[in-house]
């Protein structure tokens, strides 16, 4: 078998690609997600799919690369989200509590706790020991790969004053982790939190992050 850090390269969410591939791979997820990858079989991808399992190896392969391609489609998904994300930061903040509180709104319901993002986590803890090279990978193709962008808008925000920070980097995981520290754990596919813990979540997350990088 490949690496998995050698298969990923080959993107998944290639334009043009076939209705079948995609429910093939939406089917494979949701199966992996349930049954970890030891518990998967072709049979079982194929069935939840709709397709006959030969189907599943023609467009896909075997388990093997099947799974390498769920988690590149999911990470890549992720990933396109998170830089959409980012994009909405307020640069030029009116309020900037409550701005940055918005941000930290759609970080949790488009990249922390989306299907993508739950589903993403999910293999990685369930699949970690087996394959160790994945979370690098998802550090290198999906939404880690993104976070030192948000990096760079807190530096921006603290040269026009806005913020004291000396380490934009180590304020943006600090950011990062105070968002998901007070979202609900108990989370599965399908299982959303509600805005209203959302904007729990994000409030607690900012004025916490306020009180320690806030202009004094």
């Amino acid at each position: 078998m490949e690496s998995l850090s050698e298969l990923i390269r080959e993107p998944a969410m290639q334009r043009g690609q076939s209705a079948k591939r995609k429910c093939i791979l939406e089917a494979a997820t949701a199966v992996f997600v349930r049954e970890g990858v030891a518990g998967a079989s072709i049979d079982l991808i194929a069935a939840e799919a709709g397709v006959s399992r030969q189907t599943v190896y023609n467009h896909i392969g075997d388990k093997e690369k099947l799974f390498v391609a769920v988690v590149a489609d999911v990470s890549a998904r992720s990933s396109y989200r998170l830089i959409q994300t980012i994009g909405t930061f307020p640069d030029h903040p009116v309020n900037l509590e409550e701005d940055l509180i918005e941000f930290a709104m759609r970080l949790c319901s488009n990249c922390m706790c989306d299907a993508d993002a739950v589903a993403l986590r999910t293999l990685i803890e369930k699949e970690g020991p087996r394959y160790p090279e994945l979370f690098e990978t998802w550090k290198q193709y999906g939404p880690g790969s993104n976070w030192p962008a948000i990096a760079g808008r807190f530096a921006k925000l603290a040269h026009q004053g806005y913020l004291e920070i000396e380490d934009p980097d180590l304020a943006a995981r600090q950011f990062m982790a105070l968002v998901n520290a007070d979202l609900p754990t108990a989370r599965e596919p399908g299982q959303e939190p509600n805005g209203a813990e959302i904007r729990k979540a994000a409030s607690n997350a900012v004025r916490t992050f306020l009180r320690a990088f806030g202009k004094r």
